[in-house]
């Protein structure tokens, strides 16, 4: 575990936008990258768990009869230098960085804990049931979703269900990490009342909310978009799935050659084709069927009793309206 504290604490971040994946932390991200005081990568980097393989499934690649993982029992050094290139040169600047695994991490939150700098997160929840639709657009778009949304909660339930276990998560990151450093945001709060959140958020992170331009405010990042067949999109992603982690080959401390060098040419290929004959449309998903959100209701709501105890905020009442 040693491997996990970090030599050089003027390259961590300060803050860390952490989960729930499809809870508008992309918008908040964009918000306070327009702030002159803050920098923040474009990418999500992953690096706190970046091992976890049920968080990360595509950051491993098996080719030619050999595994290549992101170990730090391999090559502390090698890590830790990819994450600190992320920052170097941004050292007077708050610094973030956005991940949106670590939430429903089991790791991170003991790894962030251990270093040697308090490093404040952000954490942004939205109404599980939606938030689960909305992450199954995201596998659709990005080639890991086969099925239909209903067929996923049967099949492969945890790639949808899993990231809005929000209780269970946010009462492991008590566990290690005080909670004046972690920001609750709820994700219906910052859409109805934008200004007040991050006026809020500003606060929180010693951050002058006055120094933002004013435009910042009308950001919505992430705007939703659907193929227009499903099941040419099906199609598709059945036959590239084996290849869905080629675009994080030569992003990775541990690349695979054969990822690199080969698969990146035949996805594009095949996406370029794809994109001509089913082209994304630039609007909103259909709505969830209601007795598919009626079913995951129930079972969230159960799921997050005592939510609204644990982080002194009135989120139930605010999503469900089941009678249980």
């Amino acid at each position: 575990m040693n491997n996990w504290i970090a030599k050089d604490t003027d390259l961590l971040p300060d803050f860390i936008i952490g989960g729930a994946m499809k809870s508008g932390t992309s918008t908040i991200h964009r918000i306070l990258d327009q702030h002159p005081n803050v920098f923040i990568p474009k990418k999500e980097i992953g690096f706190f768990d970046i091992d976890n393989i049920l968080e990360h499934s595509d950051f491993n690649f098996f080719a030619e009869n050999k595994w290549v993982s992101q170990s730090m029992e391999q090559n502390p050094n090698t890590m830790w230098d990819w994450y600190y290139e992320k920052f170097k040169g941004k050292e007077k600047l708050i610094k973030g960085e956005d991940s949106t695994t670590y939430l429903a991490s089991k790791i991170a939150a003991e790894r962030i804990s251990l270093q040697k700098k308090d490093i404040k997160l952000i954490f942004v929840l939205r109404q599980p049931s939606l938030r689960a639709y909305s992450n199954y657009y995201h596998l659709l778009r990005t080639g890991r979703a086969t099925h239909s949304f209903e067929d996923t909660i049967r099949f492969n339930p945890f790639t949808v269900i899993n990231r809005s276990l929000y209780k269970d998560q946010i009462e492991n990151f008590y566990k290690f990490i005080p909670k004046s450093r972690i920001k609750i945001i709820v994700f219906e709060d910052l859409i109805s009342n934008q200004k007040a959140v991050i006026k809020d958020l500003c606060q929180f992170l010693n951050l002058n909310f006055e120094e933002l331009p004013k435009e910042v405010l009308n950001i919505h990042a992430n705007k939703a978009s659907v193929p227009k067949s499903i099941i040419r999109q099906f199609q598709k992603n059945a036959l590239l799935r084996s290849l869905a982690n080629a675009k994080y080959a030569n992003d990775l401390p541990f690349k695979s050659l054969t990822e690199v060098e080969q698969r990146p040419f035949i996805v594009k290929a095949i996406n370029k084709v794809h994109a001509k004959i089913n082209p994304k449309l630039a609007i909103k998903p259909p709505e969830i069927h209601p007795e598919t959100k009626r079913f995951l209701d129930t079972y969230f709501y159960n799921q997050l009793l005592g939510l609204d105890e644990l982080i002194k905020q009135d989120v139930l009442s605010k999503w469900f309206n089941v009678k249980q």
